[in-house]
C-alpha cells in the first residue's frame, strides 16, 4: 500500500478498511525493525482514531508502501499472514505447528492478538534460530521440545516475559538454540518446555 492511496488534502472519511491497511503498514515496519515498539503504539492508536485520509497520511509516510497489504489487513480477524519470515497477528490469531519450516531469522507481530508458535515438530534450518517478537497489547506462546535452550535477551515494557527454566536435556553442549528477542508493550510473551506428543495422536 503507498500513501499516495491516501488524498493528503481529502476530507474523505476514512473506513475501518482504510485504517486497517495503514495499521498494517506499521505492523510491518515495527516487525521490519523502522519503528521502536513505543512509536508503533502511538501511531497505530493515532491510526484507529483518524477520521479522514489526511489523518492518516502523515503517520505512514515515512514508511516504504506495502504492496497487497489491503488484502491481509481487510478483514478483522484474519490479518495474519506469513510474507518470507514475517508472523503478524492483528486483531487475531496466528498458529504455527506441526511439521513446519523455521527460518534461521524470524519475525512474529501480535497488536490486540495473539500467536502460538510450536516449535516441537518444527524442522529447524540448523542447530540456532532467532525469533524477533513483539507483542503490543497482544500474547505470544512459544512452546519448544526439551532438548531445546531459550536464551531471552528481550525487554518487556509495561508487559511479561515468562521463559521456563532449562531442562536436562536443553543443558547438554549439542543442544539446538533459539534466541528470543523483541520486545513486549502491555503484553506478554510465555516460552515453556514440553515432551512432543506420542506418534499417532
Amino acid at each position: 500500500m503507498d500513501p499516495q492511496d491516501f488524498n493528503t488534502n481529502s476530507r474523505l472519511r476514512a473506513s475501518d478498511a482504510d485504517r486497517d491497511r495503514a495499521a498494517s503498514v506499521l505492523n510491518a515496519a515495527l516487525a521490519e525493525g523502522r519503528l521502536t515498539a513505543q512509536e508503533h503504539s502511538e501511531r497505530l492508536d493515532s491510526i484507529y482514531a483518524a477520521k479522514t485520509h489526511a489523518d492518516i497520511v502523515p503517520l505512514i509516510e515515512d514508511l516504504p508502501a506495502r504492496a497487497g497489504s489491503a488484502a491481509a489487513a481487510a478483514v478483522p480477524g484474519e490479518a495474519e499472514r506469513t510474507r518470507g519470515s514475517v508472523i503478524v497477528a492483528v486483531f487475531g490469531g496466528a498458529t504455527r505447528k506441526g511439521r513446519w519450516r523455521v527460518p534461521a531469522t524470524s519475525t512474529a507481530v501480535t497488536v490486540f492478538g495473539g500467536a502460538d508458535i510450536d516449535l516441537r515438530e518444527a524442522i529447524l534450518p540448523g542447530r540456532e534460530i532467532t525469533i524477533r517478537a513483539f507483542s503490543v497489547f497482544g500474547g505470544m506462546s512459544i512452546t519448544v521440545p526439551p532438548e531445546m535452550r531459550v536464551i531471552d535477551s528481550g525487554i518487556a515494557v509495561f508487559g511479561g516475559r515468562d521463559v521456563s527454566g532449562e531442562s536436562a536435556e536443553s543443558e547438554r553442549p549439542d543442544s539446538p538454540v533459539l534466541r528470543l528477542q523483541g520486545a513486549c508493550v502491555f503484553g506478554g510473551i510465555a516460552v515453556k518446555h514440553k515432551q512432543r506428543k506420542p506418534k499417532g495422536r
